[in-house]
């Protein structure tokens, strides 16, 4: 019952379009400006980097603060299979609150950044390896200043990173295979959300940072 209530929360929590709102307050509707979407980079290009930088952390928060409140019911040292399934509910349930927000009629952002603020709430197992994603997405962004290509190789890195870590670490597969499909599901729904994305870089059409 205690997973069941967060369940519902974290979405409903997820579902809040923090860009939407910011971009209200200023007058501005997110999804009929730039690119449409509601997410920080879009709000970044319409508002300023300030606005972006504070609706990236509110989109983190929703991840973060389920799952952080999620782990209470679920035994760190060696947690069961059923846990990892129901911890990996409620994080999932802010995604997808994120991505179809109940608000704004069933539609809403990408989910990186809300994927971003789960992954950091799951202690070690997915930290880590949204410590090397982000530091991936860092490097990729610099390089190529396409934030969308940086998201996208950003997630596949996500998997991979976990693949590895259960190798190096003293980490059972057996045990912790829930946690590698979430995160192979997650991954595959974010480049799914950036096909147009991917479409416009091909083309060259993709806006870069710091460009109007």
């Amino acid at each position: 019952m205690n997973f069941v209530i967060l369940i519902i929360a974290a979405y409903l929590l997820g579902s809040v379009p923090f860009g939407q709102i910011i971009a209200k307050v200023h007058g501005k509707d997110l999804r009929t400006v730039g690119s449409g979407n509601i997410g920080a980079t879009n709000l970044s290009r319409t508002l300023g980097k300030k606005w972006g930088y504070l609706c990236f952390l509110l989109d983190v928060a929703k991840g973060l603060i389920p799952t952080l409140a999620a782990h209470r019911f679920v035994s760190s040292s060696s947690p069961t299979v059923l846990e990892l399934f129901l911890w990996l509910a409620v994080g999932c349930a802010a995604v997808l609150g994120h991505v179809f927000s109940i608000y704004i009629k069933f539609k809403g952002g990408k989910g990186v950044a809300t994927s971003f603020g789960v992954a950091l709430g799951i202690w070690p197992y997915f930290t880590i390896c949204a410590a090397i994603s982000f530091t991936i997405w860092i490097v990729v962004t610099l390089i190529w200043r396409y934030i969308s290509l940086a998201s996208i190789v950003a997630a596949v890195t996500f998997p991979i990173a976990l693949i590895l870590l259960i190798l190096i670490k003293p980490w059972r597969f057996a045990e912790l295979w829930p946690l590698f499909t979430i995160a192979v599901g997650i991954s595959v729904m974010v480049v799914i959300l950036h096909l147009e994305n991917i479409k416009r870089i091909i083309k060259g059409t993709e806006n870069k940072i710091l460009q109007k």
